[in-house]
């Protein structure tokens, strides 16, 4: 069975993520280097593992495209792929939070978060099944495999009190910091404020909904918002 419309758009919007946030955080990390900025270094990290994430869809999208029907993932190795750098992401984006909002609390804040992230991967690898849907489309072939975290789950808990934080403390947080400051450090700080909404309104949208043609625009803003947390950081 070859991919449908859906089909299509999931696997193209998936593969145009992955390259760009990987494109941009490699662009980061050589900017950090130069500018010797260690946040734009983590803003780099944050891009890398948020491409990362869509590692297993693009090989689903390779293999459908090669071969007419979905990778084998009786294993469940797809969403195991994927999730396994969800950690990396957000704990990159709360350290760069904390140093910008609260530096001299840095680590009684990230600390707590560093644990669970932990926990995260330990639940998610040794219940990978437990923790991850992954239901193949029918027919096979129409469709990438579709992975969402068990929201029930351990893993799916810590991703949610994950998102949560990162929406409120570095959402909000940059934007009371902007309110507070005046003109080109207000800037900055409504530029970080509108990134960290954009990326997380955008990661609930895509991971909580079916593939649809909101994919277009909900990963075309998830990758800009790369370019707000650059103004906000250079």
């Amino acid at each position: 069975m070859s991919l449908n419309f859906i089909g299509w758009l999931n696997g193209i919007t998936a593969l145009g993520v992955f390259f760009f946030s990987f494109l941009f955080g490699l662009f980061f990390a050589i900017k950090s280097r130069k500018k010797e900025s260690n946040l734009l270094l983590f803003l780099g990290l944050i891009y890398i593992f948020a491409a990362l994430i869509y590692t297993g869809d693009v090989l689903d999208f390779f293999t459908i495209i090669s071969t007419e029907t979905n990778i084998n993932n009786s294993s469940g190795f797809i969403g195991l792929m994927n999730w396994i750098w969800f950690p990396g992401a957000v704990l990159c984006a709360m350290y760069v939070g904390v140093i910008l909002i609260t530096p001299k609390r840095k680590w009684y804040i990230f600390s707590p978060y560093l644990v669970l992230g932990i926990i995260f991967e330990f639940f998610l690898f040794f219940d990978p099944m437990g923790t991850i849907e992954q239901p193949y489309p029918s027919p096979l072939g129409s469709d990438l495999i579709n992975d969402n975290l068990v929201l029930t789950s351990i893993s799916g808990i810590a991703a949610l009190i994950f998102l949560l934080s990162i929406f409120i403390f570095m959402g909000f947080g940059f934007l009371r910091k902007g309110i507070q400051s005046t003109g080109a450090i207000r800037r900055k700080f409504f530029f970080l404020s509108s990134g960290a909404f954009i990326y997380i309104i955008g990661a609930v949208l895509d991971g909580l909904f079916l593939p649809g043609i909101h994919l277009i625009f909900v990963r075309s803003a998830m990758v800009f918002s790369a370019w707000l947390f650059y103004f906000g950081l250079r």
